[in-house]
Formats: C-alpha cells, sequence, structure tokens
C-alpha cells in the first residue's frame, strides 16, 4: 500500500468534514466503463456512495418521464465490528484518518486508526481501483489490525439493489456454484432485461492464521456476506475483493462473471495491481502536463487528466461521456456538448482510440437524430440536447431553480447547436488522426446529415440573408432569440464543411460517395446549395465595430455592470431572477467568445480581439463550462493578467467547489477546458491536416509548460520556456510544425530541436 510521496500527485483529504459529498465525487475511482464515488467503507450519516456502469439508464415511468443512470450496488462498502461493536468515528476517538487519491496509479487509500470507548486501538487501511487493464474488474483490498487487543472481528458487506434494478426470480439457483466465495449475480431492469452481470469474490487472509467462519443470508433486494475471525493481539487480517462488472448491450446475456471473478481470484490481487499500475503509466506518458513554476495549477492538472482517463472507454462506443462522468449524479448521467467540445480535443491529442469511440457513439445514435429532427418537421439529423442510452431526446421539461421555481425547459426544442458541435467534433479528429476510415465509415455521414438539417432549420428571408429563429446558443440566460452568432456560425461552418466532403468523397473515394449519396437521396443541387446558404448567413456582424450581436436584438438590452455584483455568491440569475436576467444584457458563458476560438482561423486578428474585450466584461460565468475558455482566449490574445484570473477561476471549480455544486459529480467538461487552456491557450496549439502550429504565451512565473501530444501517427513532445522551445518527435516521416513569429521546422522522427525567442519573434530551429 505504498504511495507516491510527490504531493504533486496525491489529492489528500485529513479527518472527516461535513462535505462528504464533495469529496466523494473527486475521490471516484473509474476506468470508462465503471466508476465508483469515494465513499467511507463504513458509510456515515453524510455519505452518497454509488457505482455507476456507463451506458445502463432506467427509464421510469409513465413515457416522456426522464431517464436516469442506474445506480448500482456499492462493492466497496463494508461494515466491521470489532469485539461486538461496530467500528465508528463516531464512537470513540479518531487517533488518524486519511484519504489518500493516488493520481499517478489511478488508486484510492484510506488510513484510519481509531479508539473505542474501552481504549482499544484497531488500524483500518484499505485501497480501492477499478482496473484500466482489465475493465471488468474491480478491487478492494483491507487491512485491519488489533494493535493491543485480542481481535474478534466480523467484517459484513452486502449486494443491496437501489430503485430501477430486479433481482432475477432465480436468483438462489444462480449463486450455488462450485466456488463458496463467489456470489453471482444478473441485474434486472423493471421489463426484465438484463441490464449487468456483478459477480462479487472475497478472500480472508491469510486462512491458515485465523479462525474464519463465512456466512451468507439472503433477504428481500439484498444479499449479505458476512466473515466472523478470530485473531491474536496485534495480528494483522487482510480481506480482498474482486469484482467482475460489465453490461449487457441490448440484453445479449452471455454469463461471464463467474468465470472472469474466479480467473481474478486464482491470479492473486498483485498481477491486477501491476497491469493496472503499468496501463496507468502509459496512458500519463501520453497525457501528462507539466507546469514548472506553479504548484496548485500542477495538482488541478493532472486531477483533469485522471478524471477525464477514468472517463473515457475506447472499448465501448455505444456510451459516452456524461457532463459528471461515473462520479456523480447530477444531470442524471446524460451526455451533452460537453463531449466534443471540451472533452474530445484531449483524447484526440493523449488517446484518438477513446476519441473515436466517442465519436462512434454519436453515429449509433444517428437514427434518434433523424427521428427528432423529421418529429420536428425537418430533414437530416437533429441531435439530442440531452442524450442518454439510446440518442433519444431526455432534457426535463421542467427545472426547479434554487428558489423553488418551476420553470419550463425549452434546451430541448431550441439548443440546437450541438448538431453542428458533434459535426466540428468529427472534423477535427479526422483534421488531427487522419483517420480515413472512420470518416468514410461513420463521420462523413454525421456531417452530411447535420448539414441537411441547418439547410431546414433557417429560412431564406426578404433582406437576402439566412435566418435561424427561436434558438437557445450557449448563453441559456437568453432564451427563444433569433439569430444566435454562436448558433449561426457553427451552422454556417457545418455548411460548408459537408460540401467539402461531398466533394472530397467524389473524387477520392467515389465508391463511398455514390452509397452515401444513394442512401440519403442526396442531389447535387442539395450539395450546392449548402454553401450558397453559409454564405448568406446571417451572424450579427459589423464592418465598422467588428463585433458580433450575440443575438438578434442583443445590444439593446439593458446594460449591467457585472462589476456592482461582486463579490457575489450566488449566480447572477438568482439574484436577479429568471425573467430580470433575460432582460439584460448579462451573458452566462463563452457564447460569440466560442465562436471566436473555434472558428479561430476563419477570423481576423482584430476581429478576435475586439469581440473578446467587448464580452468579456459582459459574462457573468454562471456554467462551469466558461473560465477556461476566458483563459484560453486570453492567453492567446496577450490579455496575461485576465488569462491568470481566468486559470485559477477554472482550476478551482471542482478542488476548491468554487460552483458549489461537486457534490454532484467532477465536471468534466469545465476539466476538459482546463486542459486545453494550458495546451490550446498559453502553449497556443493547433493541430491542422498539414501542420501543428504553436504561439506560446506562458505566465510570467512559470519557467515551463511541457506535454505529450499525438498527431497523425505522430508522438511529439514539446517543452516550452520564456527564451526557449524545444520540440522531439517520433514517427516514421518528417513532420512540419509552425511557430508564430517564427521559422516553420520540418522535424525528423527521434530528433530534437530549439528555437530561441528573439526580439521580434523566433530563430531557426537548432538541432540539439
Amino acid at each position: 500500500m505504498n504511495y507516491e510521496i510527490d504531493p504533486r500527485w496525491l489529492l489528500v483529504e485529513d479527518g472527516f468534514v461535513l462535505r462528504e459529498h464533495e469529496v466523494e465525487s473527486l475521490f471516484a475511482v473509474g476506468n470508462g466503463a465503471t466508476g465508483t464515488r469515494g465513499s467511507l467503507e463504513e458509510g456515515s450519516d453524510f455519505s452518497a456512495p454509488a457505482t455507476f456502469v456507463a451506458g445502463v439508464f432506467f427509464h421510469p415511468e409513465p413515457p416522456g418521464a426522464v431517464p436516469e443512470l442506474i445506480t448500482f450496488p456499492n462493492w466497496a462498502g463494508m461494515k466491521v465490528w470489532v469485539n461486538g461493536s461496530m467500528l465508528s468515528m463516531k464512537e470513540g476517538g479518531v487517533l488518524e484518518h486519511r484519504r489518500i487519491l493516488d493520481l499517478k496509479h489511478a488508486i484510492l487509500h484510506r488510513e484510519w486508526r481509531q479508539s473505542d470507548p474501552n481504549g482499544r486501538i484497531t488500524r483500518f487501511r484499505s485501497l480501492r481501483l477499478a482496473s484500466l487493464a482489465d475493465r471488468r474488474l474491480l478491487l478492494q483490498q483491507v487491512f485491519l489490525t488489533a494493535e493491543n487487543y485480542c481481535l474478534s472481528l466480523t467484517i459484513e458487506s452486502s449486494i443491496e439493489l437501489e430503485p430501477g434494478l430486479e433481482m432475477p426470480a432465480d436468483w438462489k439457483h444462480e449463486s450455488r456454484v462450485e466456488c463458496p466465495n463467489l456470489l453471482p449475480l444478473t441485474l434486472r431492469l423493471p421489463e426484465g432485461k438484463v441490464a449487468a452481470e456483478f459477480c462479487v469474490a472475497s478472500q480472508v487472509l491469510p486462512m491458515e492464521k485465523h479462525r474464519v467462519e463465512r456466512r451468507v443470508e439472503v433477504q428481500p433486494r439484498r444479499l449479505v456476506e458476512s466473515y466472523r475471525i478470530q485473531a491474536a493481539a496485534g495480528a494483522e487480517c487482510e480481506f480482498r475483493r474482486f469484482v467482475s462488472v460489465s453490461r449487457v448491450k441490448d440484453n445479449e446475456y452471455a454469463p461471464r462473471a463467474v468465470a472472469h471473478a474466479r480467473a481474478a481470484v486464482s491470479a492473486g490481487i498483485s498481477p491486477a495491481l501491476s497491469a493496472h499500475k503499468s496501463e496507468w503509466q502509459a496512458r500519463w506518458q501520453a497525457a501528462d502536463v507539466l507546469v514548472d513554476g506553479d504548484e496548485p495549477l500542477q495538482k488541478a492538472l493532472r486531477f483533469a487528466a485522471y478524471h477525464l482517463i477514468s472517463a473515457g472507454n475506447p472499448e465501448d462506443s455505444y456510451s459516452s461521456i456524461a457532463a459528471r462522468a461515473l462520479t456523480g449524479h447530477a444531470y442524471k448521467g446524460h451526455v451533452f456538448w460537453d463531449t466534443e467540445i471540451y472533452m474530445l480535443p484531449f483524447f484526440i491529442a493523449t488517446h484518438p482510440a477513446t476519441a473515436r469511440a466517442l465519436l462512434e457513439y454519436r453515429y449509433h445514435t444517428l437514427p434518434a437524430a433523424r427521428e427528432k429532427a423529421c418529429k420536428a418537421g425537418y430533414r437530416g439529423a437533429m441531435y439530442a440536447w440531452e442524450s442518454a442510452d439510446t440518442g433519444e431526446e431526455v432534457t426535463p421539461a421542467v427545472a426547479i431553480t434554487p428558489m423553488g421555481e418551476a420553470l419550463p425547459v425549452r434546451n430541448g426544442e431550441m439548443e440546437v447547436h450541438i448538431t453542428a458541435d458533434i459535426a466540428y467534433g468529427i472534423w477535427q479528429y479526422w483534421k488531427a488522426t487522419g483517420d480515413d476510415s472512420f470518416l468514410l465509415n461513420f463521420g462523413a455521414e454525421i456531417i452530411l446529415e447535420a448539414a441537411r438539417f441547418w439547410a431546414g432549420r433557417g429560412s431564406l428571408e426578404a433582406d437576402g440573408l439566412y435566418h435561424i429563429r427561436h434558438v437557445i446558443g450557449p448563453d441559456e440566460y437568453h432564451e427563444d432569440v433569433d439569430d444566435n452568432a454562436f448558433t449561426n456560425l457553427m451552422a454556417g461552418w457545418n455548411l460548408r464543411r459537408a460540401a467539402e466532403i461531398a466533394n472530397l468523397l467524389e473524387n477520392r473515394w467515389s465508391d463511398r460517395w455514390s452509397d452515401l449519396r444513394d442512401q440519403l437521396h442526396l442531389t447535387a443541387s442539395e450539395v450546392s446549395l449548402w454553401p450558397t446558404l453559409a454564405d448568406v448567413m446571417a451572424t450579427g456582424f459589423n464592418s465598422e465595430s467588428l463585433l458580433f450581436e450575440q443575438f438578434s436584438g442583443y445590444f439593446s438590452k439593458e446594460q449591467i455592470d457585472l462589476r456592482k455584483f461582486e463579490p457575489r455568491s450566488a449566480s447572477v440569475d438568482v439574484i436577479l431572477g429568471h425573467e430580470r436576467v433575460q432582460q439584460t444584457n448579462i451573458v452566462k458563458q463563452a457564447d460569440v467568445l466560442m465562436a471566436i476560438y473555434l472558428l479561430w482561423e476563419e477570423l481576423r486578428p482584430e476581429i478576435r480581439k475586439a469581440n473578446f474585450l467587448y464580452y468579456e466584461p459582459r459574462t457573468a460565468h454562471g456554467s462551469s463550462l466558461s473560465p477556461s475558455i476566458h483563459a484560453l482566449l486570453a492567453a492567446r490574445l496577450g490579455e496575461m493578467e485576465l488569462a491568470q484570473r481566468y486559470l485559477q477561476q477554472s482550476e478551482e471549480i471542482d478542488l476548491s467547489n468554487n460552483m458549489g455544486n461537486a457534490a454532484g459529480g467532477v465536471h468534466a467538461g469545465a476539466i476538459g477546458g482546463l486542459w486545453q487552456a494550458a495546451v490550446f491557450g498559453f502553449a497556443g496549439l493547433q493541430l491542422c491536416s498539414e501542420t501543428v502550429t504553436l504561439s506560446p504565451n506562458l505566465l510570467p512565473h512559470w519557467r515551463r509548460l511541457s506535454f505529450p501530444l499525438q498527431w497523425r501517427n505522430h508522438d511529439l513532445y514539446i517543452s516550452i520556456q520564456h527564451e526557449a522551445l524545444k520540440v522531439k518527435a517520433a514517427g516514421t516521416d518528417s513532420i512540419k510544425i509552425l511557430l508564430a513569429n517564427g521559422p516553420a521546422l520540418h522535424a525528423s522522427p527521434d530528433r530534437t530541436y530549439v528555437s530561441v525567442r528573439k526580439q521580434d519573434g523566433w530563430a531557426d530551429w537548432q538541432e540539439n
């Protein structure tokens, strides 16, 4: 149970605090298939333990009710009785207690020494993990020591079913297996479909030194396994638990959990730990961003990468990453635009296989997107604002505000920009990876169907412009607006890329184009219309001010100075009220500025700057997604004081809970945005089809910013200092790297190059 001493790799919680729900989110362990909150094994009055299996949703009655990710049994929970008294921090005195999340090895440790009212001291040490090497395997190891008394110990663990799951009628029969310490269970949904396999195998070691009695008790919706152990004073008792858990897709049930768990027990815990650590070592080599000179940011970036890696699964293209990943109940496990815009870039740059799986999920849900478009009266694909397992729209119809007010939720109907966001993610993945097979088999069809939707969602009006009315943009403080700039700019981008892809397919992969053209009933006139509509898209751009009006009529809204509300402990929409804030110019989050970032190369520098300076002071950051994009843009534009302020705000969203809602799970989009702020903002990285571009702008107190990068089958390592930039490339071919205000580099494989900053730019690259 050793862990790294370097505090930059550790998240430590000393003692026990009332913010337990928040701590449980931060200390969650996961592997993209399963996630478990970092709850105390014995629980407490403040605990909310939960295990989630990616893609397993409960669809409640009546029809139209919002599905939610099912809470699976708390496999890591246990009660311990010492000489007849329950081991509890409420009884006696806590001599020592801490939880330690080892980010480097993705293992949650716990150290606890407790004195009971009679002065008997018990030491409790544990670890748990969700294996990254074997995504069906969960592990727990507990060491119990009676320091100053003879031990009579009872360990009780249970499998309890939460609402949404049912035990099968024949589950008793299924529990009768040859190996007595295996407890298999098929967990079913109310309609009888198998949801998941679940098998728990427990051991008490060393058996030869203790007298051990095992008992299994069956109760309604609960199965209890207990061990009674007698041990001498000072003896250490080890309890191990191996759990096999996996989703059963489309009720295709083929029992495998028993064999899998039995094999894990037979192999032992050491090989499983070793394989898990090895897999994490490889992922860190491809993902660890180093910031020399900023320890809080260093820990925040590792925390971000840890939870992103823990959330993605390259082996599963039928589920995606939810807004709070697999760490909490917030948003019921639903998938938003957060995945493609905020999380996907991390995987594109560090683990393209996971990025591809996330995008294939959108292909598997394409039928639902087509159905949604059809029901709304449009052709093509209209993706759900909130998506679950099927891709159907699952946005709730009503939301309750912090003031208890019931508000209708219109995002599922009006926040349509997600369709273009998904197309954008596909294009970025293809540009950075050159994965033609994905484009041909999955991506092109989505982009074409998305463009078809946009060609029908708006209308060409008397002013000669194409207007998209009745929408909600990223700024959700303003609903049912016309010509939201972000939505229209992204729709125009989507229309142009679709026409480009159609031309590319026709000229390069004519057979595939012929198949798609026939399948989708595409005509040459329809495709040729797309860039025409993009050219006359109403974007609200003013050539004199260089500003995009966020939506039609935005500039005439009541002007509010946000500084008058500082410091504030509540969001502006709570302070002013839902109706009032809609009448103001207050922006919830990056809206026009998000378009500036995503369409960076399509906009002149003076346009980027003008819009940033205008919208930055008007943005209230009512979403966790906002600070990171402002930090990124400020860094690119050289506004370094603002960049530092927003970067700190972004890194504290979970670690300091500055949004006040980390109890519902970590903010997966926000931590993806933090990574982008560092790599795409301060390093100025851009991934193009032919080149990698760097435009560094470090904070004054940073000594170095370094990170690995995967681009088109090349492994790069980039290290940036204020006065020098170093690039090491590995691969089979040379790679072109562009440095802002400096020369281009054609880097040969397995060589390192350095460029030195001069007063008017960067010097020629020198091989190092």
